[in-house]
């Protein structure tokens, strides 16, 4: 005859803080819920690269207006530079929206798949279902505007905005003749009433900006990095 032992009470907490493991059902449904998530994840990047070719196509044909000839005007190069940052605006907003699907995507992948793989069950570490939970409970964006601007600068509009500046002070310095003194510079850059002074000033400080902008942001993202005490996190 055998005799049962009973269950200690270290043995019921240990079981009911052991986390329980997905049903058949339940992981099918996952597999379903990720599927959407790429799915999603994927249109919207398509939609970012949509607005970096419109920011390019802009960008060659300002080029190719610029310099079609000896004498056409710099102007182009400057009105390119407006709509490469409203190009850049639309993007950084799109990006907040692929971002909520592609960390959602990449949380059930590494959190469920992984271990999934590993023969480690389906259960890793029961705080990333909470926080996917939490966030289709209450749905928000991961990361700030400035920083998805950041994100994009970095990835792609700083070589568009590169281009744009050696081209319009390349178009300065050749056209309709080299460059022989300042003074020219200054001249070659007036628009309208507006002195070339002031002119090549704000190009500096345009430039400049974005230079900054994509440092900034750049820290934040390394130092919220650093601050995470969990490496399960989403954004």
């Amino acid at each position: 005859m055998s005799i049962i032992q009973p269950k200690t009470s270290s043995g019921i907490e240990e079981a009911k803080d052991r986390p329980a493991e997905f049903s058949a059902a339940e992981i099918g449904a996952i597999a379903h819920l990720y599927r959407g998530e790429v799915y999603r994840s994927t249109a919207w990047r398509t939609r970012l690269d949509n607005t970096t070719n419109w920011a390019i196509v802009t960008t060659g044909l300002a080029l190719s207006i610029t310099f079609s000839n000896n004498e056409s005007s710099p102007l182009p190069m400057i009105l390119v530079g407006l709509l490469i940052t409203a190009f850049l605006f639309f993007e950084a907003r799109r990006y907040r929206y692929f971002n909520v699907w592609r960390a959602r995507a990449r949380l059930i992948e590494t959190e469920f798949y992984v271990p999934l793989l590993r023969r480690q069950g389906h259960q890793h570490d029961p705080a990333w279902a909470e926080l996917l939970a939490n966030d289709y409970c209450k749905p928000e964006y991961h990361i700030s505007f400035i920083r998805a601007v950041g994100r994009r600068l970095r990835q792609n509009y700083i070589w568009v905005i590169s281009v744009q500046a050696v081209a319009y002070y390349g178009k300065l310095l050749i056209h309709p003749t080299p460059l022989e003194n300042y003074q020219q510079l200054f001249e070659r850059a007036t628009v309208g009433p507006i002195h070339g002074e002031w002119i090549i000033l704000c190009g500096i400080i345009f430039h400049t900006l974005w230079l900054v902008v994509a440092y900034v942001t750049w820290r934040q993202d390394m130092l919220d990095r650093k601050r995470r005490n969990s490496d399960v996190a989403m954004g």
